[in-house]
């Protein structure tokens, strides 16, 4: 997940106080990056915290919707890349309360990008999507010439996002690549609402496995460092456009799925996360009460292998064995 090409580069992570955000700007800043952290709330149990990597960083407070905050960003740290990751994840926050997930996920997006274009020193942006953005679908696994049918209010954030991303480098030639992947899991999530860390918080506090759905969706399961990896790819590969390099446009303005094209069920992930924990004694409840859920959602990553040469590392029994032991190691934080 290093690369040399990072050394002494301005960059701006939104969202680097999250799950996804932290571990890439742990990353970049490894890499030698001047890493800028773009930060609404300050989570005083956030893995940026917890590893330290918030004291090698420079920090903007403010959010998504505040424009000028995030031109300010951009200027005055003379940014020339731009990891845009900061979003409203939270399906169920969103289908509560739509309004606030489509101004951070919508009206950010498109300030983002606006600074983007605005600011002298800019380069790239890799825009964090999702596989939620294509919606339900018959055809499976996803490519990335199927369409954007996210309905439910998370989903259609995401794919409005996406589509303004793209409309950025169609108009105004803005150097952008779209990051859409599947679900992420791994240390550092805090969001109980998600399947991994609700069951591993469960296990180590020796509490029943409570299954909101019925155990019978399928999903694909990333670890998060196989993320990490999928995003500094595309940051590199964008890379090249921005210097020049002979060989046209690279990738720009394109979209890339990034998962591992094995699904689980829902039952049969959180069977592996107990065998990952070592604690055979656990019991389950399956409530199968959980609305506005695709029943299949899986990716097909075959772009991204040949034209990043980007591929999974983390089988899933080795990527929950290790997000099991994040957990073990920080479970003071999760006490009832």
């Amino acid at each position: 997940m290093e690369g040399k090409i990072w050394k002494g580069r301005n960059v701006l992570v939104t969202g680097a106080n999250g799950f996804v955000g932290s571990w890439v700007a742990e990353a970049l800043v490894n890499s030698g990056a001047n890493v800028v952290a773009l930060i609404r709330d300050i989570i005083p149990n956030s893995n940026l915290n917890l590893s330290g990597t918030i004291k090698k960083m420079s920090v903007v407070k403010g959010s998504l919707t505040d424009y000028r905050i995030i031109e300010r960003a951009f200027n005055e740290y003379e940014i020339d890349t731009c990891f845009h990751l900061a979003a409203q994840a939270i399906v169920g926050v969103a289908n509560r309360s739509p309004l606030s997930t489509f101004e951070s996920n919508i009206t950010g997006t498109w300030n983002v990008l606006e600074a983007c274009r605005t600011a002298k020193r800019f380069e790239r942006i890799v825009v964090a999507s999702s596989d939620k953005a294509y919606g339900d679908q018959e055809k499976l696994p996803y490519t990335e010439e199927s369409p954007l049918l996210g309905a439910y209010p998370y989903d259609a954030s995401k794919a409005c996002a996406d589509i303004l991303s793209r409309s950025y480098y169609k108009t105004y030639g803005l150097n952008v690549a779209v990051a859409r992947c599947a679900n992420i899991y791994g240390g550092g999530d805090l969001n109980m609402s998600r399947l991994v860390p609700d069951m591993m918080t469960s296990l180590l506090q020796g509490r029943t496995l409570v299954i909101r759905s019925d155990g019978k969706m399928e999903r694909d399961y990333m670890y998060v460092k196989d993320a990490v990896n999928a995003y500094l790819m595309l940051g590199e590969k964008l890379g090249e456009k921005a210097s020049g390099k002979k060989g046209g446009k690279g990738i720009s303005g394109e979209a890339f799925n990034f998962g591992t094209g094995k699904p689980v069920t829902v039952l049969e992930l959180v069977k592996k996360i107990i065998e990952a924990s070592g604690r055979k004694d656990a019991k389950m409840k399956v409530l199968g009460e959980a609305k506005y859920e695709i029943k299949r959602q899986y990716l097909d990553s075959a772009k991204a292998a040949k034209t990043l040469g980007w591929k999974p590392k983390y089988g899933l029994a080795e990527g929950l064995k290790e997000t099991y032991k994040w957990y073990e190691r920080n479970q003071a934080l999760f006490r009832a």
